[in-house]
């Protein structure tokens, strides 16, 4: 049975053809990066803006074809429990139902994947085509009887796994991702809740359960960047620790005495007597 076209508001994002990361993706992040690290660094920034630029000519390039050709793009989605639909599980975060349901994807897709591309190269290996299809298989067993399309559930699942990776490792890099993204689309947290009927939320929450459990899974796969080293880090971590002797109370006869007051032999001073006044009487 087939439905209204179940499209999604909010976006992350997702991938179909994976860029092919070299060995500079693992670069180490120094702190005072040499010109070789920058290299490595200005490399790894590259495979990633490539990266995500694949995933959004994807969803545009369906888009287009679709367009010019008259598919109908609810023939793309996932129809939960029909064998027909189990195509859609690879194919239905391409589709969109409507040009704003595209556009409303494009953004979230570009940044997220950039980000996940960049910082963690080696888990977003398994990462992205975790999410992908088994956020799509979640809808198919679970969703509504509808055609759900588009790049949201994919979309929710990068939110989520760059949110919950950056809170678990600590490292500068992940939370200051985890703050970026949860600052742009902190809604998605509310947006697998059911709230519009021809929104699909089973593909926003499938998509966040599984960016989640990935998160978890794969939080230590990338190596974490260096810990700078300050100055008050370079003593002299040979030197001895003080001895008991040291670090005794010294005796009260010991203590230096800062203040002394006058003692009886020292001149007290001089003692000037006043004339008595002739209207005074006398003692």
């Amino acid at each position: 049975m087939r439905g209204p076209v179940a499209e999604s508001i909010r976006p992350p994002c997702a991938t179909l053809a994976r860029p092919h990361l070299s060995t500079m993706d693992l670069a180490p992040q120094t702190p005072e990066p040499t010109a070789n690290a920058a290299r490595h660094d200005r490399e790894r920034i590259r495979h990633a803006l490539y990266g995500a630029a694949v995933l959004v000519a994807g969803i545009w390039a369906v888009w287009l074809g679709g367009w010019l050709l008259g598919w109908r793009m609810g023939d793309l989605g996932v129809e939960p429990r029909t064998p027909g639909g189990l195509a859609g599980i690879l194919f239905a975060p391409l589709a969109h139902a409507s040009f704003a349901h595209l556009m409303s994807n494009t953004l979230p897709l570009a940044v997220l994947a950039t980000l996940m591309l960049y910082a963690y190269p080696l888990a977003s290996r398994i990462a992205l085509p975790a999410i992908w299809l088994l956020s799509g298989a979640g809808v198919w067993l679970f969703a509504r009887d509808s055609a759900h399309v588009g790049m949201s559930g994919v979309n929710h699942g990068l939110m989520f796994f760059l949110f919950l990776t950056g809170l678990l490792r600590r490292d500068r890099i992940g939370v200051a991702i985890a703050l970026v993204v949860f600052f742009l689309w902190g809604g998605m947290l509310l947006t697998v809740l059911p709230r519009e009927e021809h929104i699909s939320f089973e593909y926003h929450l499938a998509g966040a359960v599984v960016g989640a459990l990935a998160a978890i899974v794969l939080r230590r796969r990338d190596p974490s960047p260096p810990r700078r080293r300050y100055s008050w880090d370079d003593e002299d971590e040979a030197s001895e620790p003080a001895s008991d002797a040291e670090l005794e109370l010294p005796r009260p006869h010991e203590v230096p005495v800062l203040w002394k007051g006058p003692s009886a032999s020292e001149d007290r001073g001089v003692v000037l007597v006043f004339p008595r006044r002739r209207d005074e009487p006398p003692d």
